[in-house]
């Protein structure tokens, strides 16, 4: 192994990830942001904190080719470091959260660790009630209709307004690609 590089970066990255696991990770998630590289997109499910995810990903299209909704896409002509990695664009194809979302265990490099599918946290949908249907009197049931989480991640409170139950949004972008409203009721965000 050399001294520099790729190698060195792994041999180190490995060794973080076999001491530290998840906590790595936790805090990789809260502190890219103060290090200049937050995340840019809504990456595929089981992706790991941004700044680590762009060191990692090969950029071999596995996941890209293996969804079967061809929710996943590469991103193209934004920057050489984000060119060519794997993202999910809400507004044309969200992730549908397959059965045995095979992305994950598509990846040769690591970049998706395979998570359970109730920890999955691709994004956040947030409500804005403004452009809602629901606001203007319509009887609009899309978002929490076809969520693929059902009442766990979004539903109806008391009042008949949307709720976004932060605990179960795995931030798969359905109900923003459901939603007829425009701008959009719901849009999600990355964490």
């Amino acid at each position: 192994m050399s001294a520099d590089g790729p190698d060195r970066r792994r041999f180190f990255r490995q060794l973080v990830d076999r001491t530290l696991g998840h906590a790595a990770d936790y805090v990789g998630d809260r502190v890219e942001g103060f290090v200049g590289r937050p995340r840019h997109r809504l990456r595929p499910p089981g992706a790991i904190a941004e700044a680590a995810f762009l060191d990692t990903c090969y950029r071999c299209g596995n996941c890209v080719g293996i969804c079967p909704a061809r929710a996943i896409q590469h991103i193209k002509g934004e920057s050489e470091e984000l060119d060519g990695t794997p993202a999910i664009f809400a507004d044309h194809q969200p992730c549908l959260v397959c059965d045995g979302l095979q992305c994950m265990p598509a990846c040769p490099s690591g970049a998706l660790k395979i998570t359970p599918r109730e920890q999955i946290a691709m994004g956040l949908a947030r409500f804005d009630p403004e452009p809602c249907l629901r606001t203007g009197g319509e009887a609009c049931t899309e978002c929490v209709d076809t969520c693929p989480e059902g009442e766990r991640a979004l539903r109806f409170n008391d009042e008949g307004v949307v709720e976004v139950l932060n605990e179960g949004c795995i931030g798969c972008g359905v109900c923003q690609w459901r939603c007829p409203s425009q701008p959009k009721a719901i849009v999600v965000q990355l964490r």
